[in-house]
């Protein structure tokens, strides 16, 4: 016995010493000392290993030490209801809470957003479709029919299910669509997200964003293409940049030409993106094939038109002088914060 009580005056020296700053401290103390296993229950358990005479004064003692511990916690409890309290009364509500982050548009919708506010301004309207395509509105109806050479151009992510059905490669599957319907004149944009099996690189990934435009009246010409594509451009990078059209072929308009700009990174010099050349290519253009207007159900003798595509990434690239077309994609906030101001 005399060693238990021994224990007691140890234990009752630590409680007196036991201090507590929170509520988790508090109840580690009513854990240790007052739970199902704690201190007290585990004195109270050697009452079987005293002496019958002395069992009564145990029991005293032990009942002491309970009331003495219970009165340690209830203090110890108050104490960080105090401490809570004085908290909550020091708390100063008129201060400014504290400042959610802004989040903002991606850079490829900024840019995008941009392009059809450009053409829309020059009557354009803007029409949509689905990027899971057939056949004949994807190639066919563009005039590149069944193995045509033009078609490994566009490495096709084609659907297993259906040998028919394919991810687009170009939003022109939606100028076919649109033509179709044989409401003339047609002055559209179309924008939207294409697929080509493509290594992802710096340059070139397997998705990316385009808008393209059409436009079929009576007497369109080229020089109708090249004042639009001329006011896009400006609007877009500033007047004091160069432009130059060069031939080029596409089996859905003839004649054809490339559009390039001055690359606005290096400045003219020659660097990666434009690859040493001074300029960048930014879109492809021409006058609407007749086939593919005769294909639509258009009167090719009748009516005539032009159209252009051109990549949303390569335009962003430019605009905001980025080098590796993978950042669009990667969902890096380091890079994206930087167009939370961005109009």
């Amino acid at each position: 016995m005399d060693n238990l009580l021994l224990k007691i005056d140890q234990y009752k020296t630590e409680i007196s010493n036991f201090t507590a700053s929170d509520g988790e401290t508090a109840e580690a103390f009513r854990i240790k000392y007052l739970g199902t296993k704690g201190l007290v229950k585990e004195l109270m358990g050697e009452m079987r290993n005293v002496a019958p005479e002395n069992k009564k004064s145990f029991g005293q003692v032990m009942n002491e030490f309970k009331v003495f511990a219970e009165a340690k916690y209830e203090a110890l409890k108050g104490a960080e209801n105090s401490n809570g309290k004085a908290a909550a009364d020091e708390l100063d509500l008129s201060l400014p809470a504290d400042p959610l982050p802004l989040g903002s548009r991606h850079p490829i919708s900024l840019v995008r957003n941009r392009m059809v506010s450009i053409f829309q301004r020059l009557g354009f309207a803007v029409a949509e479709g689905p990027e899971i395509e057939d056949d004949w509105h994807n190639f066919t109806a563009l005039n590149l029919p069944e193995n045509h050479p033009a078609r490994d151009m566009q490495d096709t992510f084609y659907i297993s299910q259906n040998p028919d059905w394919l991810l687009r490669t170009h939003t022109s599957s939606v100028q076919v669509r649109e033509m179709e319907k044989g409401k003339l004149p047609i002055r559209i944009i179309c924008p939207g997200r294409v697929y080509r099996n493509e290594t992802i690189s710096a340059r070139a990934h397997c998705f990316f964003h385009q808008v393209e435009g059409l436009y079929i009246a009576e007497n369109v010409s080229f020089a109708d293409l090249k004042q639009t594509l001329y006011f896009f451009v400006q609007e877009m990078f500033g007047k004091e940049v160069k432009i130059r059209f060069r031939p080029s072929y596409f089996p859905f308009t003839e004649p054809s030409a490339e559009m390039d700009i001055s690359c606005l990174i290096c400045g003219g010099p020659g660097c990666s993106v434009c690859k040493h050349t001074g300029w960048v290519e930014i879109l492809g253009c021409g006058m609407v094939h007749p086939n593919l207007l005769d294909n639509c159900g258009i009167d090719s003798n009748k009516y005539t038109g032009f159209a252009f595509g051109m990549g949303v990434e390569r335009i962003t690239m430019l605009k905001y002088q980025i080098k590796d077309l993978r950042l669009f994609s990667e969902n890096d906030v380091r890079f994206l914060k930087q167009f939370t101001s961005a109009v």
